[in-house]
């Protein structure tokens, strides 16, 4: 039986068991999925262990995803995000791999919204942030990044061609834009926007990375606009499906995923 899990501090709230075990059901395989919570300063003893332990493959959650990445051989994208989501135990070293971007990108796909050549504003400085900058960046977006602090959007577009920083005051630029990613936690359990519905607009495809509620108020203000609209449940989702599928070799079973994570947030 092949193990894999998540390591974070906390993890109880954690929804990627049921969404992974459900894969391994609906596609026969003989794994489990467990969590693991560490204290904050034994994550280097926690990534030793389970490969010393046999462990298949890591997720990693807040807050050890920097952490992670000076523990293992990440790929390109990860350590230009800087941050390390999904560990893959099989090589003769841990390898490392940031699937939130991927997450992004498969949910844009999944909606059917073009990302190549396109304007994004991304709400939001932090790791989720710099994983939804990147990836855009790197799908052809050209990305304005808006966050509170404005040097840490400046410090982020740094490392991307291209990209734009500046503070809140700067959300009019949604008006024009064609990609607009909430990767803060306004609109969790509230109801509060990140943007103004002024901003929101028809042509607008806008993913809200929140999905406690999966509804958040700026999904229901654009939808009532017109614009395509993407929970945060679909990110959540495919940043799962990535790392199964890193894990594994095989097509994740997405519709399994999906209907397993979103019985959990009913």
């Amino acid at each position: 039986m092949q193990v894999f899990g998540l390591v974070g501090n906390p993890v109880g709230h954690s929804l990627s068991p049921p969404m992974h075990e459900a894969a391994y059901d609906a596609l026969g395989i003989d794994a489990r999925y467990v969590t693991f919570e560490p204290g904050v300063d034994d994550i280097e003893r926690a990534v030793g262990g389970a490969e010393a332990l046999g462990i298949s493959g890591l997720n990693v959650t807040i807050p050890f995803k920097q952490d992670v990445l000076g523990l293992v051989d990440p790929d390109p994208l990860a350590e230009r995000i800087g941050a390390v989501n999904t560990v893959d135990f099989s090589g003769a070293t841990p390898r490392g791999y940031n699937t939130d971007a991927a997450g992004v990108t498969r949910s844009f796909a999944h909606h059917g919204v073009p990302l190549d050549g396109r304007d994004a504003v991304v709400v939001g400085a932090g790791g989720a942030g710099r994983a939804v900058a990147f990836a855009l960046a790197e799908s052809g977006c050209r990305v304005h990044v808006a966050n509170r602090t404005v040097e840490k959007a400046e410090s982020l577009v740094e490392s991307i061609d291209g990209a734009s920083a500046g503070g809140l005051d700067t959300l009019d630029r949604v008006s024009e834009a064609d990609v607009l990613v909430n990767a803060t936690s306004v609109g969790m359990e509230t109801e509060e926007s990140p943007v103004p519905r002024e901003h929101l607009h028809a042509d607008l495809a806008v993913l809200d990375a929140v999905y406690s509620p999966i509804e958040t108020r700026l999904l229901r203000e654009a939808s009532e606009v017109g614009a395509t609209t993407v929970d945060g449940a679909w990110m959540l989702l495919y940043q799962g499906v990535e790392a199964f599928e890193r894990w594994t070799g095989r097509d994740a079973p997405v519709e399994a995923m999906n209907e397993a994570l979103r019985a959990r947030l009913s």
